[in-house]
Formats: C-alpha cells, structure tokens, sequence
C-alpha cells in the first residue's frame, strides 16, 4: 500500500501538534519549551535556544504499524525521538521474536549509535502508525552545546533502562534456580 506524503505531513503536523506544538518562525514561546522539556526526557535541562537548535537538525516521518523502523543487526548512526504512536523494541532468540520493551510519545531509542554501538542490537517496530523524529549522530556531535545535555540525559536512560535489566535478570535468575 502506497501512501501519500501530503496525508503523512497532515497526520504529522496534526500529532506533533499534540505532543509537541508546531515550530512558527524559528521562535518558541517559552511554555512551548517548558513542555518539550517536560515530555521527553532527553532534552531535559536543555536551555530554550540550545533545544531549538537541536529541534532543528531532527528530520520528520512517519511508520505504519507493522513496519520496522529499524531492524536489529542494521548500521545506525542515528537516535530516534517518538511524537505519535507505540513502538515495540524486539530481538530475535533462537528463531523466535522476544519483546524487550514498549515505547509511548516522548521516549527514545536507538540511542546506542551515539554511543558507539554501530550495529542495532535490536528491531524496533511500529505497533501503531507512528511520527518519529530521527537526529543523526553527525549532525549531534556538531553542536557540541546541545551535544552535553543529550549525552547526559542519555546516559540516565541507559542508566534507567539497566537498573530495568538488572531486575529482570535478577527474576528470571530466581525462577530458574526455584524450576
């Protein structure tokens, strides 16, 4: 199925302006940037006029559910920023599809391209139609200023998301031991 991209830029623009209200002029107003900040963790503390300039570098698109918008073992240079949708980050164990994690509006991924992990340790796939904001790693590290807080704030995550891990191993670990 084919769609048009005037109907994804309308889907886009309708969504985004839900989570984050449309850029006019390259100006935001202040509580336009205080949400931002609120919503998506990875621009946290980030000052207004940094977070524009990085705004700026993201490219726009959209997934139909079902679709991949990356696939574990691809080369990413790349993070990822969800507007709109429900993504699912999935591997693949011994021929069958294990989901790792849910992701909702506001949450990123694929972030490990920033730092230093070339090769997706996973598939992230659209579980509805989605709108995605793509930075690529290049054009991050070009901004050093902006570059800091990004870092900083991807590094709790990856932080978050192994304290995560670290529990569920520790479970599975334990229901192992008691099977």
């Amino acid at each position: 199925m084919k769609v048009d991209p005037a109907i994804v830029q309308i889907h886009a623009e309708n969504v985004r302006a839900e989570i984050l209200p449309p850029i006019t002029g390259k100006k935001l107003d202040p509580a336009i940037v205080d949400k931002i900040k609120r919503n998506v963790p990875i621009f946290a503390g980030m000052p207004p006029d940094y977070l524009m300039s990085t705004l700026a570098l993201a490219d726009h698109f959209a997934v139909q559910a079902g679709k991949p918008v990356f696939n574990e073992g691809d080369i990413g240079g790349a993070f990822y920023v969800l507007v709109a949708g429900e993504v699912r980050v999935e591997k693949l164990r011994h021929g069958t599809v294990v989901e790792l994690a849910r992701m909702g509006p506001g949450e990123c991924f694929g972030e490990m391209a920033l730092v230093g992990s070339h090769t997706r340790s996973a598939t992230v796939r659209a579980l509805r139609d989605c709108v995605a904001m793509r930075f690529e790693c290049d054009k991050v590290d070009a901004n050093p200023q902006s570059a800091h807080f990004i870092y900083r704030n991807i590094a709790r995550v990856l932080a978050a998301r192994l304290g995560e891990s670290s529990v569920q191993l520790a479970a599975l670990v334990q229901q192992s031991k008691a099977g």
